[in-house]
């Protein structure tokens, strides 16, 4: 096998990898990109190429996202993950895990780790990578990057997201509740939220939301109404779609092009959490973006124009 074969056979890893140390779907690409010509110019041929190329990617993935993490603290409102589409990397005996681990609850609690704790959770926890090739990748003792999992594995335990167990639960549940939004039956979304349900937009200030979570039944359901309505004004569509492993939907203008999308967590029988993302810099590789300010202006004249300059930091929820 070429090294050109070896590295596109595993290129679903190397990016799988990527994203979830980085939460960004162009960064991912790009750490990918970098490690194939890193690997290309190498006059070494190494013995493992799935240890070495992982170990390439996930340093360059640390170096970014040390640099994005400055970034970040001055994002304008809530910052979540960019929405994956499909996670490329499969693994049939480990499917729910790899699943739930890209979802975007889980990515906002690495999100807190330091990029090395992520780092060694991702390898570690996520792909099953020993402690020798962990402590290769991250050019640290393997003492240490056992003191590191332990750290990570515990923060996350603490704060580890509910899911319906049963997915096709989970799944015709989301349908259900996407289908009564699409038909604006309010007293059926109301039935299929938690009482402490939270939705949080992430707009960057780039894109029309609230900046604050919107938390409870009453309120949420209040929102969501008000939002049917103002997507039927638009004549926008509706198109469920899984996202980061979870039920979510990807919502259109009337010419097709992506206005924003939502991801929902559902356990217990309720959605528990809806997170939208509308930062058209987020939703580029979903397809074509709308302009959702343009789209705001055209049907509700008196709306507040958009902001000229960000006017407030905030974390993702």
């Amino acid at each position: 096998m070429t090294p050109a074969e070896e590295f596109e056979e595993l290129r679903p890893l190397l990016f799988s990898i990527a994203y979830r140390i980085l939460g960004s779907v162009s960064e991912a690409e790009d750490a990918v990109q970098e490690a194939w010509l890193r690997h290309r110019s190498s006059p070494v041929r190494p013995d493992s190429p799935r240890a070495y190329l992982s170990a390439v990617v996930t340093r360059i993935a640390i170096d970014v996202l040390r640099s994005a993490r400055v970034r970040r603290e001055e994002y304008v409102g809530p910052w979540f993950p960019e929405p994956l589409l499909a996670d490329p990397y499969e693994d049939p005996a480990r499917s729910a895990e790899l699943a739930d681990s890209v979802s975007m609850a889980a990515l906002l609690l690495l999100e807190r780790l330091s990029p090395l704790e992520r780092a060694v959770f991702v390898l570690r926890e996520v792909f099953g990578f020993g402690f020798p090739e962990v402590a290769a990748a991250v050019g640290r003792s393997e003492a240490a990057c056992r003191q590191l999992a332990v750290r990570a594995r515990r923060h996350m335990d603490a704060g580890r997201p509910r899911f319906e167990a049963d997915r096709r639960r989970r799944e015709e549940l989301a349908g259900r509740f996407l289908g009564a939004f699409r038909d604006g039956d309010v007293e059926a979304l109301r039935d299929m939220l938690a009482a402490d349900v939270r939705m949080v937009a992430d707009g960057g200030g780039k894109g029309p939301n609230f900046l604050t979570p919107v938390v409870g039944a009453a309120r949420v359901t209040r929102v969501l109404a008000a939002l049917a309505g103002s997507f039927t004004a638009l004549g926008a569509g509706l198109e469920p779609h899984r996202l980061n492993g979870q039920p979510g939907a990807i919502f259109r203008d009337r010419d097709g092009k992506v206005i924003n999308t939502w991801t929902l967590d559902v356990a217990d029988g309720r959605v528990q959490a809806i997170r939208t993302v509308v930062n058209p810099d987020k939703l580029g590789h979903v397809g074509p973006v709308a302009d959702a300010w343009e789209l705001v202006r055209t049907s509700f004249p008196t709306a507040p124009a958009p902001p000229d300059r960000p006017v407030r930091r905030g974390r993702g929820g």
